[in-house]
This record gives structure tokens, C-alpha cells and sequence, in this order.
């Protein structure tokens, strides 16, 4: 599996396309649809769904025009049923994690076979989201800091913003995982 990054916006949202056989996944498509459509192309990928870690603005600017021009299903909060359910779309296999915190509608995508996660704007490198904006909780976020803190240590995480990181860092330095 290869992930290419695509920063999007004026607040430079990190859009991914998780690739594994000429396929893709488009995590967080927030703005610049010219920009990751150019991507698509040039890697001659064929997109096969989308994954909206939440619904701030700046992770779903281009959403209706990605989804229209390659007519593919979104993944979100609204298929959540529980942590542990694999979904499989072709050869792409991975779990759908409830993270509240940042936003109420906020969820991981876990990709186990490759120990990779998508978080959105719940974990940065060093910090986590904000809570004090509209539909944060402080007390959610905690809770799903305990939660995502099972996980394999060597699992990469790939935030919304900024660079990547692992659990195991995160865990080492993160002051908010040691609440």
C-alpha cells in the first residue's frame, strides 16, 4: 500500500490517497479538487471510494466534486457500527473507529493489515485537536485517547494536518496520552 499526501486549502489540510493496485482511497478531500483530480490522473489511479474522517470544512471542500466526477460512495461516521467491524472494499481491508473528541461526528479509518490510521483532526504529532470548537468534548477526546492507546505501539498515524507520527511516539510525548 502507498499513501500519497496532497495538501489542500489555505490551512493546508492533508488529503491522502491510499493506493494499492492502481486503486485509491480518497481520505479528506477538503479542498483543491483541480489539485487531487491533476493527482489522480498523473498516478493513473482509479478512485474507488472516499473516507471523511469529519465534517469541518476544511476536510470536505471538494467533497461533492470528487464524489460526482468518479461517482463513488463516502465512507463516515454514518457507517459506523462498532470498532471492531472490517469492512472490505476490492482489496482494501479496514475498520471504522468511533474517536469523539474534536468533533461529534469524528472517526478513525484503520487499515490492520498495514497498521495505519487515518485520524483526521483527533491526533497531531505532540498535540491533539481542539475541543473548545462547535461539537468538541474534552472528556470524549480523553476517552478516545485511552481507546485508539490499544492499538499496535508501531501503527502510523496520518493527521489532518502536519506531519505523520506512530502511536508509539505519541504515547512517549503526547502530554494528552498520559491524562
Amino acid at each position: 500500500m502507498i499513501i500519497e499526501t496532497i495538501k489542500v486549502g489555505s490551512l493546508e489540510t492533508n488529503c491522502y490517497l491510499v493506493i494499492n493496485n492502481n486503486k485509491c482511497i480518497i481520505v479528506d478531500p477538503g479542498d483543491d479538487k483541480d489539485k487531487i483530480i491533476s493527482k489522480i490522473d498523473s498516478l493513473n489511479l482509479t478512485p474507488i471510494a472516499i473516507f471523511i474522517t469529519h465534517y469541518h470544512f476544511d476536510h470536505i471542500g471538494a467533497l461533492n466534486d470528487i464524489k460526482n466526477k468518479y461517482n463513488i460512495k463516502v465512507y463516515d461516521y454514518n457507517d459506523y457500527e462498532d470498532d471492531n467491524k472490517l469492512y472490505n472494499i476490492d482489496n482494501f481491508n479496514f475498520k471504522i473507529i468511533e474517536t469523539k473528541g474534536h468533533k461529534e461526528d469524528l472517526v478513525t479509518f484503520y487499515f490492520p493489515n498495514e497498521n495505519i490510521m487515518f485520524v483526521g483532526d483527533f491526533i497531531f504529532k505532540g498535540n491533539i485537536g481542539r475541543c473548545d470548537l462547535d461539537g468538541g468534548n474534552f472528556n470524549k477526546m480523553i476517552e478516545s485517547i485511552k481507546k485508539i492507546k490499544k492499538y499496535p505501539k508501531d501503527t502510523i498515524i496520518y493527521p489532518g494536518h502536519g506531519e505523520s507520527t506512530t502511536l508509539n511516539y505519541e504515547t512517549k510525548y503526547n502530554i494528552y496520552f498520559n491524562i
